[in-house]
């Protein structure tokens, strides 16, 4: 699967902060987003389950990867905002 730049980041973060190390520019604004995050999971779970099943759904499946593709690029445009902007907390 292709990781894009925050995804990449997300995990190198998590990797650091498993090691115990703290990871070096991040902002002090950025504001945790769990439920965002969470959330931005369990949508790549879901295409990558669309994109297993079979293809015979009359266009249905299609249109499904579709709509979870513009909630994921909507779901990390949302975690971008809020540590931009020092949002955050369960909105």
């Amino acid at each position: 699967m292709d990781l894009n730049r925050r995804q990449l980041a997300t995990l190198a973060a998590g990797a650091a902060t498993a090691a115990g190390f703290t990871v070096a520019g991040a902002s002090t604004a950025e504001a945790y987003q769990g439920n965002m995050e969470r959330a931005l999971s369990a949508l790549y779970a879901a295409l990558a389950d669309l994109r297993e099943a079979s293809w015979n759904k009359g266009g249905h499946r299609v249109k499904a990867m579709d709509l979870i593709q513009q909630a994921i690029n909507e779901t990390e445009a949302g975690i971008e905002y809020a540590d931009e902007t020092g949002g955050g907390g369960a909105q």
